[in-house]
């Protein structure tokens, strides 16, 4: 007996929600069939559609005249993507490491203080320089606990940077690197590290004055 009175409830439960349903369909259908509500659509004149056509064309032309004409560097710095572009096209995509956004703040109460952020925007290749040495600022010694030594000679190193470095103003560089390892995460102070194969091939393709888009 109980077990017929469970079928019967789960049964009228079923048809219940078998007429909500129904019945939700046919109000759709009428709500559709009544649109758009006590309106006409009115039709786009000749002369509008033409301008609007007229209009896109002139900013197509525009958005044209704004890109780099030649070879050009875009750097993705959250993804740490480098790619080597002519018009629209990738000539050659590239992993690389960008600033790692730590602040340096120097110690014994000094104010003097670093973000290694690689900087955002446009640039433009400033210089190119086979066998690049680094000559190592202020804050390269705070950072291992160095003493800041007063001779050039002593800030000068050899074989940091790779074989090749692209300049592009105050102080940055697209260079090579020896943690080979580490690229495709941010953790340089500032400049952009390459791997030794596209670094040589964006250095022999791009000429001084290339732009350089950073995001």
């Amino acid at each position: 007996m109980i077990k017929r009175l469970l079928i019967a409830v789960a049964a009228l439960a079923w048809l219940g929600f078998l007429a909500v349903v129904g019945a939700s369909y046919v109000i759709g259908l009428k709500q559709a069939s009544a649109w758009p509500p006590g309106e006409s659509v009115q039709p786009v004149a000749e002369k509008d559609v033409a301008k609007t056509e007229r209009n896109v064309q002139q900013l197509e032309k525009r958005m044209t005249g704004l890109r780099p004409r030649g070879l050009y560097i875009v750097i993705d710095t959250a993804a740490n993507r480098l790619f080597l572009k002519e018009g629209s096209k990738v000539v050659r995509e590239a992993v690389v490491s960008c600033g790692s956004g730590v602040v340096l703040e120097e110690p014994g109460g000094k104010k003097r203080s670093w973000i290694f952020d690689t900087p955002r925007g446009e640039f433009a290749v400033k210089s190119k320089i086979t066998n690049p040495y680094w000559v190592k600022p202020d804050w390269a010694f705070i950072e291992e606990g160095e003493a800041i030594p007063k001779g050039l000679e002593d800030r000068i190193e050899s074989g940091t940077l790779g074989d090749y470095a692209l300049g592009f103003g105050q102080g940055y560089f697209i260079h090579g690197t020896l943690y080979t390892r580490l690229l495709g995460r941010n953790v340089t102070h500032g400049c952009v590290r390459v791997g030794d194969e596209d670094l040589k091939a964006v250095f022999k393709a791009v000429p001084v004055g290339a732009k350089i888009y950073i995001y």
